[in-house]
């Protein structure tokens, strides 16, 4: 069963599948806290780098290349002997020190063991019709689902926007890795194929926490139930102006 909720300038919510009614506060409160507890903070200020695969012991090397390559030689001007963190983005944390530079790229050893830090709280997934939005505020989204906690966003396409393009997706991945070292995230935020509104259905109907944003609701945080042991929930964002995929959801539902 799918109820109507709302959704006021400083919350988003809507109700599906019988739950009370939310906004989307809770994406601009709560989710932030599952991400920032003391173990996922940089230790002593080190900078920290993004491997996509950590050695696991300590004195193990791994070589960091590419951007974070560059970024640790050309603009922190890190060189032999500067430790540094490194995370692989689903939890791997570790520290160590720069071992050998030369052209191509960094080593860094291992000063202790890698480390796995488990998610914490409920993983909040985004569902958001941002294909249509210009002047940076698609990326604006993207930023503050990244550093709020949110464990992925899913473009959902519309009438409006049939399709994103691949460089505009590439652009986001980079945007939500700079975002996720900015903020001091050790899982990063998946951003997830586009899918069509018919395919978001199957999606909500498994999930016990699913709200859609709505212009009307009281804060999201105010109605979560504080006793929920579900580990996650849907948050879905209409596109500008429209009420397509809450008109889809209603009578799908209905």
């Amino acid at each position: 069963m799918l109820s109507s909720a709302a959704f006021s300038s400083s919350s988003s919510s809507a109700l599906l599948r019988g739950a009370p009614p939310r906004t989307r506060r809770l994406l601009l409160a709560a989710p932030a806290r599952a991400h920032s507890g003391a173990a996922s903070r940089a230790r002593g200020g080190l900078p920290r780098f993004h491997a996509p695969s950590l050695p696991s012991s300590k004195g193990e090397v791994i070589r960091i290349r590419g951007d974070e390559f560059w970024h640790m030689t050309r603009v922190l001007r890190l060189g032999i002997n500067d430790r540094v963190e490194l995370f692989d983005g689903a939890g791997g944390l570790v520290e160590g020190f720069i071992h050998k530079v030369d052209k191509s790229g960094s080593d860094v050893e291992l000063l202790e063991d890698a480390r796995i830090i488990a998610p914490q709280g409920i993983q909040w997934h985004v569902f958001a019709a941002f294909g249509t939005l210009k002047g940076g505020r698609a990326d604006w989204l993207i930023e503050k689902c990244t550093e709020l906690g949110a464990s992925s966003v899913t473009p959902l396409l519309t009438e409006r926007c049939h399709t994103i393009s691949e460089n505009r997706v590439d652009r986001l991945q980079r945007l939500v890795l700079a975002s996720v070292k900015q903020c001091q995230r050790i899982h990063e935020m998946s951003l997830k194929p586009p899918i069509q509104i018919s395919h978001l259905l199957p999606v909500v109907s498994q999930s016990k926490l699913a709200f859609l944003a709505s212009a009307e609701a009281p804060p999201l945080l105010s109605v979560l139930p504080k006793s929920s042991t579900e580990q996650s929930g849907l948050l879905i964002i209409g596109p500008e102006g429209g009420t397509q995929i809450r008109s889809y959801l209603t009578i799908r539902m209905s």
